[in-house]
């Protein structure tokens, strides 16, 4: 697919020098802490070195006194308290935090008073359900905490006060106007909450939970400093912004995670195939960790399959389980689920795949919605993600629920908001939420028609040709002589990347291939590139996804590259790599033929 080369502005050169100077490091390294905002020695090291001390002041957050003390009564009364969470990473991250901590500080009974309840994806749905508030009140719970969920639940909410039980909310979502009655509400994006910083995950919102608790009752920092991994799992799986507070979590989560791993992450990262060392050598560049990329592309979905597959409560027996035999079995059986999800899921791909192409009507569409009854409604999304990653369009994956309804995940592309157009079709829904990138809804099948109709017109009136070419942000042009030892090891501390701070992208032209480059995996280019006409040093290079241009390299035509620097791992042996994300051959070249 053709995308969009947006070259980023650098800033001025003058300034670029100064800052490299006054740092000592390389003048794209320089270029690319200007471009995120930081221009002092102070600022550098800020970013450079995360200090777990500046994490803010848990009691900035509105209803933070108030939540503590009624979890702090429920303690001392020997109540029965339910820590609630979503099915999904963040989620049921979220309620192992909360439920590791509540057992330690309550001691060797604490079984007798807490339990935590993970709703059931296809029989409860997303969120605070009836079933769970009903079991509350069967069970004999008095103190419910909900997370990563329970902002917009205001009916669950009122029927467990009519049970006698009181809600402790900690969210991370947008919250309607009327915010449900809970003892305390603590999401740092309801619109009068002081918290300094916004884009905390669910989990880290349970964080502050228990740091306030800690803080109040002058409890070891060790209580909260020891699930910092949780967060960091949460932060990198629910694609939250890794800037200010979340960067601290996550820095020092990953060296939780690569340092002293709990048993039931070191069984996912076994599970993984990923070979790291533990704890990581420290005697040179080029030591295989675990990044964030991992905990995105092979912790977070193995935590998610379970959820998907069968039921969150055993990402959750994983996640708080402390004997390692134990973790090995929970691990395998999560790894199995997996299987079974990715299974299900390129099957879904394919068969969704076949219904666009093999569709007249989808040739002048602009946007994708399709159908199947027989579709899991767990892998759904992934299968909508797949849709936009090959088709570039707003994209609606649809099956039946067990309740009868039609069921769908939505995603979006860059220059769509989706939750509006989903919006603006409420009158044919009975259900629906999200935000501007993904989101979900459900309907009755006799509104399925004009549900699609009326959506792409939506999409029609507010997207142009251009909005469905992708975009590719680059950085910066960087000779590849500049990649150095030196480089690269100073690119390293630039991470953890993700949203508000991601893995620069940069540009190469007049790259040529140096004669061994192969495809591997069907699709993707294995190739070293170097310059033609000058000396240089071949570099190692990967190309997913790119197979279409491998006859013009291997004819030896000269290309350009964005890519970002990269290490790769085989056979213990970790190298620099260029993971190119796209190749254009050079306008003289193309011209050639």
């Amino acid at each position: 697919m053709k995308k969009r080369w947006i070259i980023n502005k650098l800033p001025e050169q003058s300034e670029i020098i100064r800052l490299s100077e006054l740092l000592k490091i390389e003048k794209p390294l320089a270029a690319l802490l200007l471009s995120r905002g930081i221009s002092t020695a102070e600022q550098a090291d800020e970013f450079f070195n995360p200090d777990i001390s500046k994490l803010h002041d848990p009691f900035l957050m509105k209803n933070m006194d108030k939540a503590v003390d009624r979890l702090s009564k429920a303690i001392i009364d020997n109540e029965k308290i339910l820590v609630y969470g979503d099915y999904d990473v963040d989620g049921t991250s979220a309620v192992s935090l909360v439920y590791s901590f509540l057992s330690e500080v309550i001691g060797k009974d604490y079984k007798n008073y807490i339990e935590y309840y993970i709703p059931d994806r296809y029989a409860e749905g997303y969120g605070v359900s009836t079933n769970g508030v009903e079991y509350c009140r069967d069970n004999g719970f008095t103190l419910l905490i909900t997370l990563d969920c329970g902002i917009k639940a205001n009916d669950m909410v009122d029927l467990a006060n009519s049970y006698g039980i009181d809600v402790i909310i900690c969210d991370h979502h947008l919250a309607d106007e009327q915010l449900p009655a809970a003892v305390a509400i603590l999401d740092p994006k309801v619109n009068d909450c002081p918290y300094p910083y916004k884009e905390l995950s669910g989990c880290g919102v349970g964080f502050k939970l228990i740091q306030g608790y800690c803080k109040k009752f002058g409890l070891p920092d060790q209580l909260w400093l020891s699930k910092i991994d949780l967060v960091a799992i949460s932060i990198a799986s629910d694609i939250v912004a890794i800037t200010g507070e979340n960067r601290i979590l996550a820095f020092f989560g990953l060296i939780i995670i690569n340092r002293f791993p709990r048993p039931g992450i070191k069984s996912i990262i076994e599970q993984s195939n990923i070979k790291v060392h533990y704890p990581p050598k420290e005697d040179t560049i080029f030591s295989r960790v675990i990044s964030i990329s991992d905990l995105v592309f092979y912790v977070g979905p193995r935590i998610n399959a379970a959820g998907r597959m069968k039921t969150g409560r055993e990402s959750v027996r994983l996640l708080i389980c402390d004997d390692e035999d134990k973790s090995n079995d929970i691990g395998k059986n999560i790894n199995t689920q997996n299987d079974v999800r990715r299974d299900l899921d390129q099957k879904a791909t394919h068969e969704a795949i076949v219904m666009v192409q093999d569709s007249h009507e989808y040739q002048n569409r602009k946007s994708i919605v399709v159908y199947n009854p027989n579709w899991n409604k767990g892998i759904i999304g992934i299968v909508a993600s797949r849709l936009v990653e090959k088709f570039y369009r707003p994209t609606i994956v649809m099956t039946r629920s067990s309740d009868g309804l039609i069921t769908g995940s939505a995603r979006s592309i860059k220059e769509f908001n989706i939750y509006d157009g989903i919006n603006d079709c409420a009158d044919l829904l009975e259900h629906f939420g999200g935000h501007k990138y993904a989101a979900g809804l459900s309907l009755k099948e006799e509104n399925l028609e004009l549900f699609i109709q009326r959506f792409e017109e939506y999409v029609s009136e507010h997207l142009n040709a251009e909005s469905f070419i992708p975009e590719i942000n680059v950085d910066m042009e960087l000779d590849l002589s500049e990649i150095t030892t030196d480089f690269v090891k100073n690119l390293k501390r630039f991470a953890p990347f993700g949203p508000g701070n991601l893995a620069p992208v940069f540009l190469s032209k007049n790259v040529v291939e140096e004669g061994m480059g192969k495809i591997v995996g069907e699709k993707h280019i294995k190739m070293r590139v170097l310059y033609r006409n000058r000396a240089s040093q071949p570099i190692d290079a990967i190309a997913f996804n790119l197979k279409e241009y491998f006859e013009d390299i291997a004819a030896k035509k000269d290309f350009d590259i964005l890519y970002h620097v990269e290490e790769n791992t085989w056979n213990n042996s970790t190298t620099l790599q260029l993971n190119v994300k796209d190749i254009r051959i050079s306008k003289e070249q193309a011209n050639i033929d």
